[in-house]
């Protein structure tokens, strides 16, 4: 077992255990509206940070411990390499971070490993030094954003200075993150802050996830603790979340924000197949309560992904709806894409 972190010092007595081994975890996930086909833990332990952490694939809160073990996977980024090459195509998820990172340095290694696989790569909540240097279109930075999530000014800076598109998640939580005068102030934040969208994320529905939650907002509010409890526990969630979504997509247009993360690129992928990909995410995106509609464009993303050939020549052709197995409208829209016509 390696020995306490100074890095990590000022947030507890936090011991790093090494692992030779990447933690991949491979399968269909989906992250503020973009899928991903395998998600990579540089650092695996609830322990140092902020108090709170928000996780937007398991959209949910975690409780972090002020001490505690945390596993640090290889600082190889080829040792990532091969872990990414294995499993479904399609863009990967890195993250969390640590504030070890500078010392550690296992984020970098799993950010450049992706890099380096040809995938195309979301970073969660890095630390400027897991930052790594272009090409940045295979990138794209997320960051959770709330009250008690930390400064992310450092982050914002590594990434444009690399020219790697970074923005904010924001958890939308009944009787907190969803109040209107709030998703206007975060909008207002992101763009001031120089983020490129600002994407909503609902709260998982079970108990414990409103539990921890709960805590987050009373640790960020304390003085509103038992509004926020009505609010979440006797309130309508799921409507709250799809009027928050509503609000934040007037507020994101109004600050000039996207409200979904541009999707990246990796080096051994067609930008023809990734732009129909991310047009269909996005359209997936749109529709709300209609769960079908939306399997059926994530599967047909999953498709162009899996397709292992530049379709932009077959558009061209003329024959993509010979061979796209997801009916005639939305072949129309993926041609579009393919070919460059908006």
């Amino acid at each position: 077992m390696a020995p306490a972190d100074p890095a990590a010092e000022n947030a507890g007595m936090i011991l790093f255990e090494a692992s030779a081994t990447p933690s991949v975890r491979a399968g269909e996930l989906e992250v503020a509206s973009r899928r991903v086909a395998a998600r990579a833990f540089p650092y695996a332990g609830e322990a140092g940070g902020a108090r709170f952490r928000f996780d937007p694939v398991e959209r949910r809160f975690f409780s972090r411990a002020a001490e505690g073990t945390v596993l640090a996977g290889p600082h190889d980024p080829a040792a990532w390499r091969t872990a990414f090459l294995r499993g479904q195509a399609g863009p990967i998820l890195i993250g969390p971070g640590s504030p070890a990172e500078a010392v550690r340095g296992s984020f970098r290694a799993a950010a450049e490993g992706g890099r380096d696989s040809g995938r195309a790569v979301y970073l969660l909540d890095p630390d400027p030094a897991g930052i790594p240097d272009g090409p940045g279109r295979c990138f794209t930075v997320l960051l959770g954003w709330y009250p008690g999530s930390g400064d992310h000014g450092a982050v914002l800076e590594a990434a444009r200075s690399r020219q790697i598109p970074a923005g904010f998640l924001l958890p939308l939580v009944a009787g907190w993150t969803t109040e209107a005068g709030f998703v206007d102030e975060a909008a207002n934040r992101a763009a001031a802050a120089g983020a490129g969208f600002l994407a909503g994320v609902p709260l998982a529905e079970d108990g414990l996830a409103r539990r921890v939650a709960l805590e987050a907002a009373a640790a960020a509010a304390p003085e509103s603790a038992d509004s926020l409890f009505e609010g979440l526990h006797h309130g309508d969630a799921g409507g709250d979340a799809r009027e928050a979504r509503e609000r934040l997509r007037e507020a994101c247009r109004r600050e000039g924000l996207a409200e979904v993360p541009p999707r990246p690129i990796g080096s051994r992928e067609s930008a023809g197949n990734a732009a129909a990909a991310a047009r269909l995410e996005e359209r997936a995106h749109r529709i709300l309560g209609d769960e079908h509609q939306v399997s059926l464009l994530l599967a047909a993303a999953r498709w162009l992904d899996e397709s292992g050939r530049d379709l932009a020549a077959v558009a061209r052709e003329g024959n993509l709806p010979k061979v796209f197995p997801y009916g005639a409208e939305l072949a129309r829209d993926v041609e579009k894409a393919l070919l460059g016509s908006g």
